[in-house]
């Protein structure tokens, strides 16, 4: 490995400080192929490994394992997508897509009470995809587009698309747990903000700098505290699984990289479901008066 940072063989304008351990050429994340010892490039994989092993044994995987894609920026394009299209059907339909969709812990709506304590558990997903203000809506997109290709590329499409979930759920759970329960709550900022904090755990794992990531998240955090109307809650839970998921996906032996990685991600699902099941049982009833 060579930790002077250069250009990717194949990717000139990426820098990176890995090297195929074959050939020795640098290659970024996108062409990192996972090999016994290190990483290969994708030409030094399809010229055969001389192992006997099957050629699906040796298909390129990403550095979490995944295979590598056409199009390394799919899941993030349909994830973009469904959020402008959730934001585009509240802005003709109004507050009442709203209301059916945002995260809210235990609130009095159309005169009956309603939210993840009555058992609305699909509102800490639907809430992920959620927006209201064009600034709001600009910003977390724009973010996306930013921090998501990377990490898919890195990750594959199904890895990455569960820490996508698995952050934003994060997001929600903290809020219903710590926030007011009648305060609604919406915005993909869990989901990106774990993407984040996946990104400093992935570049930690390739040696990069780290200035720039640790810069960027700490101006976050900044913004989070100070600006008004921001629910912190949903930013700090998305950061903390997104990063203990990335945590388990680059980490896991190679060996046992799926056994690893499936249980880091169940793992953080029952600790999720297991914060709402407390917190809905702690939660006072409300009492609704007719008329």
């Amino acid at each position: 490995m060579n930790d002077q940072a250069v250009g990717c063989y194949r990717h000139p304008d990426r820098e990176t400080g890995i090297r195929c351990t074959r050939c020795e050429r640098p290659i970024c994340p996108e062409c990192m192929v996972s090999a016994s010892v290190g990483f290969q490039c994708p030409a030094c994989v399809a010229g055969g490994s001389g192992t006997g092993h099957s050629p699906q044994a040796t298909a390129p995987r990403t550095l979490a394992g995944g295979t590598h894609t056409a199009d390394p920026r799919l899941v993030t394009k349909v994830l973009l997508g469904i959020n402008v299209a959730v934001w585009i059907a509240v802005m003709a339909t109004g507050d009442g897509l709203l209301d059916d969709l945002e995260l809210f812990g235990r609130a009095v709506l159309g005169g009956e009470p309603q939210g993840v304590a009555e058992g609305q558990w699909y509102r800490l997903l639907t809430s992920m995809f959620l927006h209201q203000a064009p600034m709001h809506i600009a910003f977390n997109m724009l973010s996306l587009w930013w921090i998501g290709p990377p990490l898919e590329a890195a990750l594959g499409r199904a890895r990455y698309l569960a820490l996508y979930l698995l952050s934003g759920l994060g997001g929600a759970a903290l809020t219903f747990v710590v926030a007011d329960p009648r305060q609604p709550s919406l915005g993909a900022s869990g989901a990106v903000f774990g993407l984040l904090g996946a990104t400093a755990v992935l570049m930690r794992r390739l040696n990069y700098d780290m200035r720039p990531v640790v810069a960027l998240l700490v101006l976050n955090l900044i913004f989070t505290f100070t600006w008004s109307n921001i629910a912190w809650e949903a930013h700090i839970g998305g950061l903390v699984v997104g990063t203990a998921v990335a945590y388990g996906m680059v980490h896991a032996p190679r060996e046992k990289r799926t056994l690893v990685q499936g249980l880091t991600c169940g793992l953080t699902l029952l600790v999720i479901v297991a914060a709402v099941v407390v917190r809905t049982a702690t939660l006072p009833a409300l009492t609704v008066f007719p008329g």
